[in-house]
């Protein structure tokens, strides 16, 4: 299967998601949350693809071989995080029940003035991070996306939440131009967050264990990490059910020194540290897994594999270009969620 999950369709054009706004905004999120379940058999029958991936993904979080009903409460769990996105971004977050964990030391990373990087997955809801700038109003926070990603529903969360789309970085930029942006938020003292689970064409990748098997991690976020030399800290915002979210934070590096000679050795180990901690959230909330793709078996030709580099392995700084693997979000079921 190839490694370029961008080329699959988005799932849900202008007309139907503004239905669903519509409903949303109307009817209530009781109401609404009944389309879920003739939405979610809809993808479950159509989307081949995305629920094969899915129940392979199960079957390797849950331990045991995944069944046809497994996948379509991977489905409905995705779908609910995509209507919620609405609710959460229409500036009532109240709504929900929200847990949070590492707040503290997230807090503290951003409050000594030097920028923090804040990485995140396909697990879980990237929105409901993204609601931690109305939570602490002093926190400057900037969200790299792929704007060009998904335009329809892209187009309809930033109409709901201005404010923040305005603190949008654009992943669909050049490299360089990309770089200077985040640098300049850095400088500002701003939490910047992005996405680092997923590879993309052409781009160099590094493999680590993942349940049970290799598969492919960007190596540019790292690269960036590294030249920028900001402390790292993960994120996940995980769907619990209901109206119950959990946010989850974790220190995860100290600004990284990785000396030329080494600098490919120190980025693949802390790639490896990452899908660890990856995977460890994955088992515990393996229906917020939203990569319905084949995250292992891609095209290797697609990338530039990096070895597990050795002590006396050159740098490769930002090569390949983009610094972010962070997409846009897409309508239900196209397996490419933010």
């Amino acid at each position: 299967m190839s490694v370029d999950w961008k080329q699959r369709p988005e799932g849900g054009n202008r007309l139907a998601l503004a239905m669903i706004r519509a409903v949303a905004c109307h009817g209530g999120r009781p109401l609404a949350r009944l389309l879920l379940y003739p939405t979610t058999l809809y993808f479950l029958l159509r989307r081949g693809p995305e629920r094969r991936a899915s129940i392979a993904f199960l079957g390797r979080a849950l331990g045991r071989p995944a069944r046809l009903l497994d996948g379509a409460r991977h489905i409905h769990t995705f779908a609910s995080t995509i209507l919620d996105r609405l609710y959460l971004l229409d500036g009532a977050p109240g709504r929900f029940e929200v847990e949070v964990r590492g707040v503290e030391a997230l807090a503290a990373k951003v409050d000594e003035g030097r920028g923090v990087l804040l990485f995140g997955s396909h697990l879980g809801s990237f929105e409901a991070m993204r609601v931690l700038s109305r939570e602490r109003p002093g926190l400057k926070l900037r969200v790299v996306l792929d704007k060009a990603h998904s335009r329809a529903l892209t187009q309809l969360l930033d109409a709901l939440a201005p404010e923040i789309a305005a603190g949008v970085i654009d992943a669909s930029q050049d490299g360089p131009a990309l770089m200077l942006q985040i640098q300049e938020a850095a400088a500002e003292g701003a939490l910047v967050a992005l996405l680092v689970d997923r590879t993309l064409p052409g781009q160099p990748a590094v493999t680590a264990p993942f349940l049970g098997a290799p598969a492919p991690f960007p190596l540019a976020p790292w690269q960036m990490a590294a030249v920028l030399k900001l402390p790292v800290m993960l994120g996940f915002g995980l769907y619990r059910g209901g109206n119950r979210y959990s946010l989850e934070f974790e220190p995860f590096s100290d600004p990284i020194d990785a000396p030329r000679g080494r600098r490919e050795a120190v980025l693949a180990a802390l790639i490896r540290g990452y899908a660890a901690r990856l995977e460890h959230h994955a088992r515990l909330a393996p229906y917020n897994w939203f990569n319905f793709y084949d995250f292992w078996h891609v095209d290797q030709q697609q990338l530039r594999s990096v070895p597990q580099a050795s002590a006396d392995a050159p740098p490769s700084l930002l090569a390949g270009g983009v610094p972010a693997a962070g997409d846009g979000a897409v309508g239900v079921g196209a397996g490419q969620s933010r």
